[in-house]
């Protein structure tokens, strides 16, 4: 076994591809999660919206790494860092060593300084995040149809979901689908298609990362499905009763946060500059500014493009930038020249808007509709790990296309977030 010990923090895209891209180097790698699976987060919103189920999406690290013994799997929740004494802190009180640190610690969501809204309004980061939205919006079906007082039960019926991002959108063209073609015919005492999907944007239209007449398609896609759009006003209150948009109230009974990310505290560990996100701001070669040792990577880190912009916090993102880092950890043990600043390499932005229609933009060639949606599903089938999950993730698809009827719809756990 080799001395130069590698830690990495974080079990999502990039710490996986710098784990990965080190195979054969002369290190050691430990590995800390404080969850015990990978998750393929850019698929979440279909688990909260009952299309795939959890295992669909997300895998066990440790089968990963089962035939690397160079490599240690941590199940363990790291709450600080010391630079000075090159150790990092567990929660249980224990300490690891490192020679190089990587820190791959993502992002939550972020509520502005109203982190009392969670309970009532859950993010989308997580599978527990995902099967508690699964939960209220199959429940608030279940209650409506017992529900004798009229104004209830449209509180029951109205979902309303801020932040008009692709998470958004990609969740309100869902429920909307499911709402008006896969409940109708199962429900005796409510008509499921009078159901209010609520979309939510501060700014002035949907997908702002995209180009407008892409977002355009988006926005009109939305509204051929029913999805209500309200623009231009922020979301001041939201409690159990509902959600108010600007000085207007909304009874609802279930809201879901698609506004805004937070970064972990990595920043606040190493004592360096962040950004208005909590994203740690790093060198061109992605190491934290005065710690040679340190680099900061995916969601945890701000980065820039050549022409100063940020680079997205998406799953490709990530990727690129772990198999960057690994590449300056093996120049750097074998005495060769590092490789020069991380450049990203954007791949294009990809969203869909319900069952049959999705945009693309490559850049070089733009696409929506139908067209747009099979390219989208085409993608996320290929970066999918393993062919077993591959071939369920397109047999559940398929399933839902042909029949209209969505394969996850158990209520299994119990509430979490708050009482019933």
């Amino acid at each position: 076994m080799q001395d130069h010990h590698i830690v990495v923090v974080g079990g999502g895209f990039g710490g996986l591809q710098l784990a990965n891209d080190l195979k054969g180097a002369p290190v050691r790698i430990t590995l800390i999660d404080r969850r015990n699976h990978h998750l393929f987060q850019p698929l979440l919103y279909q688990v909260a919206t009952t299309l795939l189920a959890t295992s669909e999406i997300a895998w066990p690290i440790r089968n990963f790494f089962r035939d690397r013994p160079e490599v240690t799997t941590l199940l363990a929740e790291v709450v600080g860092v010391d630079t000075q004494a090159h150790t990092v802190k567990l929660k249980n009180g224990e300490t690891i060593g490192y020679d190089t640190l990587v820190l791959a610690t993502g992002a939550t969501h972020a509520y502005f300084g109203r982190d009392e809204w969670e309970p009532v309004a859950p993010g989308l980061k997580t599978l527990e995040d995902a099967t508690t939205i699964r939960r209220r919006v199959l429940l608030a079906f279940e209650q409506a149809e017992m529900e004798k007082d009229p104004a209830v039960r449209e509180a029951l019926l109205t979902f309303v979901i801020v932040g008009a991002g692709p998470t958004g959108v990609e969740l309100a063209g869902i429920i909307a689908e499911l709402a008006r073609k896969t409940l109708p015919k199962e429900f005796r005492n409510i008509d499921t298609t009078k159901a209010r999907i609520i979309l939510v944007e501060a700014g002035p239209r949907v997908l702002t990362s995209f180009v407008e007449e892409l977002s355009d398609y988006a926005q009109k896609a939305l509204e051929k499905l029913g999805v209500e759009l309200r623009f231009g006003k922020p979301v001041t209150s939201c409690t159990a009763e509902g959600v108010t948009i600007g000085d207007a109230f909304v009874p609802c009974r279930t809201i879901v946060w698609a506004a805004g990310v937070q970064a972990s505290p990595a920043a606040k560990w190493l004592d360096i500059p962040a950004d208005r996100a909590g994203r740690a701001i790093v060198d061109k070669d992605l190491r934290a500014p005065g710690l040679p040792d340190v680099f900061v990577i995916g969601d945890t880190a701000a980065v820039t493009r050549d022409d100063g912009s940020p680079v997205p916090g998406i799953a490709p993102a990530a990727k690129q930038q772990g198999a960057y880092v690994a590449k300056v950890i093996r120049a750097k043990l074998s005495g060769q020249p590092a490789p020069g600043p991380f450049h990203y390499r954007h791949q294009g932005s990809l969203a869909t808007i319900g069952k049959s229609a999705a945009i693309i933009d490559f850049g070089w060639l733009k696409l929506k509709g139908w067209l747009a949606w099979w390219v989208w599903g085409l993608a996320h089938i290929y970066f999918l790990i393993g062919t077993r999950w591959r071939i369920a993730v397109a047999w559940s698809w398929l399933w839902i296309y042909i029949s209209r009827q969505h394969s996850a719809r158990l209520i299994t756990q119990r509430e979490t977030m708050r009482e019933e």
